[in-house]
């Protein structure tokens, strides 16, 4: 029992953002109006990667430190589970962005960002593919894996502050927290960033014991 509380928190937090992301009132803002409401769902979609990458790169170093193949297989499922999020981030901002900048891709500095750290990480997942062995292949990626996160970072939240950006809170554009959210927007948003960080985790789980069951079939046999 005590496992499985969190996943029907997490089930509830996922709907109640869903039911009132879509009913509750939001702000009356030129350009955006009602897509604002997007927000409940794109920078979410962030927070549940970046927790997924975060845990990834925290066992990557366990792993070279212990060389325990668990280690690896929780490593990689986090990372494949960080980059289904990180698809689902820049659709709905490539979505958002049609309805309030007038293109899906306007080569925005954070746009062109985040398109570097995804094929980063998708870099990763090509390195694994292309090694046979399998000591050889968990500390390589292992090190890869470590060295791309600070870089994601850098990439996501570092450079796009330093130039002109249309994103808020970037290149002197004022974040939403300052001028645009209020109370009725916060109450949803929070708890979006918990809901679906957690649920992140979850799939990320099912995956890894998914994987750690192929992987003890395959030692036996």
């Amino acid at each position: 029992m005590y496992q499985t509380w969190w996943k029907v928190l997490t089930v509830l937090i996922i709907f109640y953002t869903l039911f009132a992301g879509l009913l509750l009132g939001v702000p009356r803002l030129p350009i955006m109006h009602e897509t604002i409401r997007n927000v409940y769902f794109h920078v979410p979609m962030w927070m549940a990667m970046f927790t997924v990458f975060t845990i990834s790169v925290i066992y990557s170093i366990k792993y070279l430190s212990t060389q325990k193949p668990e280690y690896d297989l929780i490593a990689v499922e986090c990372a494949n589970t960080g980059i289904f999020f990180f698809i689902i981030g820049l659709v709905t901002g490539m979505l958002w962005a049609k309805y309030t900048w007038g293109e899906f891709w306007s080569n925005d500095p954070k746009q062109n960002s985040a398109a570097i750290a995804f094929l980063l990480y998708c870099a990763y997942l090509v390195l694994r593919n292309s090694i046979d062995e399998e000591q050889k292949r968990a500390k390589i990626s292992a090190v890869y894996n470590i060295f791309a996160f600070p870089v994601m970072i850098v990439l996501i939240m570092v450079l796009p502050r330093m130039t002109d950006s249309l994103h808020p809170g970037n290149g002197g554009n004022p974040a939403f927290g300052k001028l645009d959210l209020d109370n009725r927007m916060r109450i949803v948003l929070y708890p979006a960033f918990i809901g679906w960080s957690l649920l992140a985790v979850w799939v990320a789980t099912l995956r890894y014991r998914m994987s750690a069951i192929e992987y003890k079939k395959n030692n036996i046999d």
